[in-house]
């Protein structure tokens, strides 16, 4: 439709949430669920680990045969070739690289998933001693001994 008057253009942003994500979730605002419990954040942990992660990968070498043939069937033979072979070469390079980025940044979620409980029930902990060993309150507390 170029050309007609009610043109509209399309833009995103990747680096962001769009302005309707859709979908209700529970919190009634249309925001993203969020696993909050150690049982929830375990099994987004799993599903990490056994579904998105492995796909992903699946998913990056899955142009790996069919780029290969491309920038061999565009190679130079007897010293003439295209430019489009080291110009596909070069983009699959870079989507390689992008794919191995991703699978590290969905590795590092599952393990921040995973520790995040025990992290936070240590920092409870020592942050409850130390506020214990300078308590004043204890001089209070404690029946007064005759």
């Amino acid at each position: 439709m170029a050309g007609s008057g009610g043109e509209q253009a399309v833009r995103m942003r990747l680096n962001q949430y769009p302005a309707d994500p859709g979908g209700g979730g529970s919190t009634g605002g249309g925001g993203p669920d969020l696993a909050s419990s150690p049982a929830e954040k375990k099994a987004a942990a799993n599903t990490l680990h056994n579904e998105i992660e492995p796909h992903t990968t699946t998913a990056g070498a899955w142009a790996d045969d069919e780029t290969s043939a491309v920038v061999k069937a565009f190679d130079a033979k007897d010293g003439h070739g295209w430019v489009t072979s080291g110009a596909v070469s070069k983009a699959h390079k870079t989507w390689g690289e992008q794919v191995k980025n991703l699978a590290n940044q969905l590795s590092g979620d599952e393990s921040a998933l995973r520790s995040d409980s025990t992290l936070m029930t240590g920092t409870d902990v020592g942050v409850g001693d130390k506020a214990r060993k300078v308590s004043v309150f204890d001089t209070y507390s404690s029946p007064p001994t005759h």
